[in-house]
Order: structure tokens, then C-alpha cells, then sequence
């Protein structure tokens, strides 16, 4: 277990760095900023690295929600689970604190500006309200678990998974970066939201409940979709 526990701390701390980071530092750089598309495919690139990396450790969850809809979906033990996400949390904050040093370092750094945090109202990028935010959060991450369940499954094509998460957290950052920032990880939100402090402590409920209410949905309907006794959570 500390083999795995440390595997998902890493792997949460490259996740909020590499994806943040480049929503922080790189998404709108004077003449070769990334934006949306490049800050979208880093999210989706620092899932499928570590998926390749850590997933035959741990399974490479990075994510409460996915360690939930798991559980949910009889894909994982229940009583792994709580270990799991206070692992996580601790890898975003330390991926956070990282990434703070780092662009702090640059003259006019103010950290009020958002900091890659998630938010509804006003927080939105593109001014989306609370009933928007909560759908949009809800299905991205029932979507994200049901690839994540059938890519990993024992009777899907092996050695394919990261590519296939990757790439669904790829599309889900375009869908809904402009809604929320996207989310659908409670822990991504958490790292930030504490450096940012204000708005983004108030608004960080919202990032755990939708998600988590989308996993669990997910991991209840593969159920009937795919059996779990074939199934296989590591090597994705």
C-alpha cells in the first residue's frame, strides 16, 4: 500500500502541476501562448504520462472522483479508498505549492487572478451560472469514468487505456474549460484553491460534490454494461 499511496501522490502533485501549470504560465504567453487547445492537451498528456508510469503501482487515479466511481463500480476496495483520496489531496496541494514558487517568480504575479482555479458566476471563464457549472461538472466526469471503466476493462484492447483516458480528458477540458475551468477532480480544485484562498475556498464545494456524483453514477451504471469479475484497474 505505501508503494501505491506514494504513486498516487506523484502522480496527483504532475497532474496539477503539468496541467495547471500550463494554464498559469504558459495558456496566454505573449505570442506563443497555448490557450485553451494547449492547456486541454496538457491535462489530457500529464493523465496518460502517469497512467503509463504509475498505473501498474497504483492504477493511476490522480483523482478522488475516479477512486469513488471505482469503488462504485466494483473495481476497487472500498476500504482503500479513504488513504487513496488523502493522498491525492496532499499530491495537488504539493503540485500547487510548486507551481506557486514557480510563478511567483515573475514580477506582478498576483495570485487573486485565479490561479488556475474552478469557479461558477462571476469565477466562470465564460460567466456561466451555478445550474450550468453543476450539469456540466456532473456529466464530464460520468463520461470520464465510464471511459476509464470500459478502456481498462479485461476484455478491452491491452495497453491502449492512457491513451484512450488521455484523450477523454483531452475532450472534456475543451467541452467545458469555459464553463468551469473544468474540474472533474476534487483534488485538482483543492490545490489551487488554497493558495487563491476567498471565492475559490467558498466555491471548492461544488468541485467535490459534482464529481463525485458523476463517478459514483458511472461506476452504478457499468455495472450493467460491463462485468466487473474480468475487469482490470491496473496497467491503464
Amino acid at each position: 500500500m505505501s508503494r501505491k499511496l506514494t504513486a498516487e501522490f506523484f502522480g496527483t502533485l504532475w497532474l496539477v502541476l503539468g496541467g495547471c501549470g500550463s494554464a498559469v504560465l504558459a495558456a496566454a504567453f505573449p505570442g506563443v501562448g497555448i490557450g485553451l487547445l494547449g492547456v486541454s492537451f496538457a491535462f489530457g498528456l500529464t493523465v496518460l504520462t502517469m497512467a503509463y508510469a504509475i498505473g501498474h503501482v497504483s492504477g493511476c487515479h490522480l483523482n478522488p472522483a475516479v477512486t469513488l466511481g471505482l469503488v462504485a463500480g466494483g473495481r476497487f476496495p472500498a476500504t482503500d479508498a479513504l488513504p487513496y483520496i488523502i493522498v491525492q489531496v496532499l499530491g495537488a496541494i504539493a503540485g500547487a505549492g510548486i507551481l506557486y514558487m514557480i510563478a511567483s517568480g515573475k514580477a506582478g504575479f498576483d495570485v487573486s487572478a485565479g490561479f488556475a482555479s474552478n469557479g461558477f458566476g462571476e469565477h466562470s471563464p465564460g460567466g456561466y451560472n451555478l445550474t450550468a457549472a453543476l450539469i456540466c461538472e456532473v456529466v464530464m466526469t460520468f463520461f470520464f469514468l465510464l471511459i476509464i471503466l470500459g478502456a481498462t476493462h479485461g476484455k478491452a484492447p491491452a495497453g491502449f487505456a492512457p491513451i484512450a483516458i488521455g484523450l477523454g480528458l483531452t475532450l472534456i477540458h475543451l467541452i467545458s474549460i469555459p464553463v468551469t475551468n473544468t474540474s472533474v477532480n476534487p483534488a485538482r480544485s483543492t490545490g489551487p484553491a488554497l493558495f487563491v484562498g476567498g471565492w475559490a475556498i467558498q466555491q471548492l464545494w461544488l468541485f467535490w460534490v459534482a464529481p463525485i456524483i458523476g463517478a459514483v453514477i458511472a461506476g452504478i451504471v457499468s455495472r450493467a454494461l460491463w462485468q466487473t469479475d474480468t475487469a482490470q484497474i491496473e496497467g491503464r
